[in-house]
C-alpha cells in the first residue's frame, strides 16, 4: 500500500469514511448471510446464487481495503484557513487558453472528489501539479495529454464548495 498523505476536504473524508462504515456494518454482513443462504442450498459448482455472492464479498472485500487505505493516508485540509494568494489545494482558478480566448474554471480537490466535467480537478492530476504555487497574472504552459498550451491566471479565490449540489 502506498503510505503518502492523502489531501482531503472535510467533505470527502466523511463520505470515504460513510462508505467505509456501509461496507462493514451493512453490506458485508448482509453478503455473507446471502453466501450462507446460497450455500445450503447444495451442489456448489451449479449453484449461481453461490457464485454470485461470492464475487460480491470478494468485490466488497476489495473496496473495503481499498477505503481503509485512504483513511488511513488521509490529511483533512480546511482550504478556508489559509491565503490563495498563489494556486494551493482548495483554491479555484479561473485560466483563461491565450490561443482561444477561452475561459475555465477549476477548483483543485482530493483525488476521491475530483471530477472534472464539474470543475473538480484532483491534487495529484498533471494540470493541477502545473499550477501549484503560481499566482494571478503568470503565464503557464500547461502540458495535456493533447499537446501543450498556453494560459493566462486570472483570478485564484477559495470558494466553499458545495458537493452536495456538484454531485447530485
Amino acid at each position: 500500500m502506498n503510505a503518502t498523505k492523502e489531501p482531503m476536504t472535510e467533505y470527502g473524508y466523511k463520505k470515504l469514511t460513510e462508505e467505509l462504515n456501509d461496507l462493514k456494518k451493512r453490506q458485508r454482513p448482509e453478503t455473507v448471510i446471502e453466501l450462507d443462504i446460497a450455500r445450503s442450498h447444495g451442489d456448489l459448482k451449479e449453484n449461481a446464487e453461490y457464485h454470485a455472492a461470492k464475487e460480491k464479498l470478494a468485490f466488497i472485500d476489495a473496496r473495503i481495503a481499498e477505503l481503509s487505505d485512504f483513511v488511513s493516508r488521509s490529511q483533512v485540509i480546511d482550504p478556508s484557513s489559509y491565503e490563495h494568494d498563489k494556486v494551493r489545494f482548495g483554491s479555484t482558478i479561473t485560466l483563461e487558453n491565450l490561443e482561444t480566448n477561452e475561459e475555465v474554471t477549476y477548483s483543485i480537490v482530493g483525488s476521491t472528489e475530483s471530477n472534472p466535467d464539474l470543475g473538480l480537478i484532483s491534487y495529484h492530476s498533471p494540470l493541477s501539479k502545473q499550477l501549484m504555487g503560481r499566482c494571478v497574472d503568470e503565464e503557464v504552459v500547461i502540458k495535456l495529454p493533447v499537446g501543450t498550451q498556453e494560459y493566462a491566471i486570472l483570478n485564484i479565490t477559495y470558494c466553499e464548495i458545495d458537493f452536495e449540489v456538484k454531485f447530485k
